[in-house]
C-alpha cells in the first residue's frame, strides 16, 4: 500500500513541477497541467483516445504472449541443459546488447508496414531480455537443494514444477518489469513508421498539427499504460508468487 501511495505522490511532485514549468517558461509548447487534462478528457469523450490506446496495448500483449512462452521454456532449457546452454550462449551475447529499434527499417522490409512488424519489434525485445533473466535464474537453482528433494524420490516432473519453476517466477517478473519499460519505449518509435493508429502515431500527429496540449495528453496516455502495465505485474505477481510479499516491518 505504502508503494502506490508513493507513486501517487511521485505523480502529485510531478505535476507541480510540470506546472512551475508552464508558469516559468511561458511559451506554447508547454501548456499547464489543467489544459493538457482537458485535451485528454477531450480525445477521451470524442473516442479517439480509446481507438489509439486499444491499438498500443493490443499490440503490447500480443507481443508478450507470442514472445514471453518461448522465451521462458528456452530459458529454462538452457538454464538446466550445459550442453544447450553451451549452444546458444554465443547468440545470447551477440543479440541481447544489440539496439534492437535499429532492426525496424530491416523487419519493416520482411514483414511489411501493418501490424506484424510492430508486434515482432516489441516482442523481439521482450523475448530476449526474459530469455536471459531466465537463463540465469534457472541456473542459480542449488544442486543441493534440487538432490535433497530427489533424494525424497521427487522425479523430474516434481522437481521441475515444485522447485524450478518456482525459483524461477520471481526473476521472470522483474524481467517483465523491465521488458515492459522498453517495449512501451520501443513501441512508440515503432508507431511512428508507416502507422495510422497507437499513442505513438498521436503524439507525433498531434505535433505535426502544433497542439501540444493534444501531444502532452497522449504523452500522459501513454506514461499512464505503462504504469498500468507495471500495476499489473504486481498484481500478478503477488497472486502467483505469494512468498513475495512484502512483510508488515518492510512494507
Amino acid at each position: 500500500m505504502k508503494k502506490y501511495l508513493g507513486i501517487f505522490l511521485s505523480l502529485l511532485a510531478f505535476a507541480v513541477l510540470w506546472q512551475l514549468a508552464s508558469i516559468l517558461v511561458k511559451r506554447p509548447f508547454l501548456p499547464g497541467v489543467a489544459d493538457t487534462i482537458k485535451s485528454l478528457i477531450r480525445l477521451g469523450m470524442e473516442g479517439k483516445l480509446w481507438r489509439h490506446l486499444g491499438a498500443s496495448l493490443s499490440r503490447i500483449i500480443w507481443a508478450l504472449a507470442l514472445s514471453s512462452i518461448p522465451a521462458v521454456a528456452l530459458g529454462l532449457a538452457a538454464g538446466r541443459s550445459p550442453r544447450l546452454n553451451h549452444l546458444i550462449s554465443p547468440a545470447i551475447y551477440l543479440l541481447h546488447p544489440l539496439p534492437k529499434a535499429a532492426f525496424l527499417p530491416i523487419i519493416m522490409l520482411f514483414m511489411g508496414i501493418g501490424e506484424a512488424s510492430k508486434i515482432f519489434l516489441v516482442g523481439f525485445i521482450i523475448f530476449s531480455q526474459i530469455l536471459v533473466s531466465i537463463r540465469d535464474a534457472a541456473t542459480r537453482v542449488p544442486q543441493e537443494l534440487l538432490d535433497s528433494i530427489r533424494s525424497l524420490g521427487a522425479g523430474r516432473l516434481t522437481l521441475f514444477r515444485q522447485v524450478i519453476v518456482p525459483s524461477v517466477l520471481p526473476d521472470f517478473f522483474t524481467a517483465l518489469r523491465v521488458s515492459l519499460g522498453t517495449a512501451v519505449a520501443v513501441l512508440f518509435l515503432a508507431e511512428t513508421f508507416a502507422a495510422e493508429s497507437g499513442l505513438g502515431y498521436l503524439i507525433v500527429d498531434a505535433w505535426t498539427r502544433v497542439a501540444y496540449a493534444e501531444m502532452y495528453a497522449a504523452i500522459l496516455a501513454l506514461s499512464l499504460m505503462g504504469l498500468l502495465l507495471f500495476v499489473l505485474t504486481d498484481l500478478l505477481e503477488a497472486i502467483i508468487c505469494p512468498w513475495r510479499l512484502e512483510t508488515p516491518e518492510s512494507a
